[in-house]
């Protein structure tokens, strides 16, 4: 059985979803989405050329790997992920707030079970 997401978005053109320890953002037609479907699919492709395809494609995002969350000028969802380009997600501003939040909660947690990881 699928995992609920605990948080969910649905746009024309892409669907946000957050689970306990992922963040996805998945485009709904088009090229893009067969990429996406490609890359996802196969984790050393996803590993090696993850940060070419990144600015073409969104991939799912682990939650211990995202360094900061906050809501921009224009109320987008800006996630902040060290060694890659930030991800910018257009939504509403409330629903970028509601995102940032339960987002911000849910990396500590992911990143305390991470092993080796110490949080202050």
């Amino acid at each position: 059985m699928a995992k609920k997401p605990i948080l969910k978005t649905d746009k024309p053109h892409f669907v946000v979803k957050l689970f306990e320890d992922v963040l996805e953002v998945d485009l709904k037609e088009g090229a893009k989405k067969k990429l996406e479907k490609v890359v996802e699919a196969n984790p050393v492709l996803r590993e090696s050329l993850g940060l070419l395809f990144q600015t073409i494609v969104p991939l799912d995002i682990a939650l211990d790997a995202i360094e900061s969350v906050n809501v921009d000028d224009n109320g987008r969802l800006k996630v902040v992920i060290p060694d890659r380009k930030d991800l910018v997600i257009p939504l509403e501003v409330d629903e970028s707030r509601r995102f940032a939040e339960k987002l911000n909660e849910l990396i500590l947690l992911a990143k305390a079970k991470k092993p080796g990881m110490v949080i202050f």
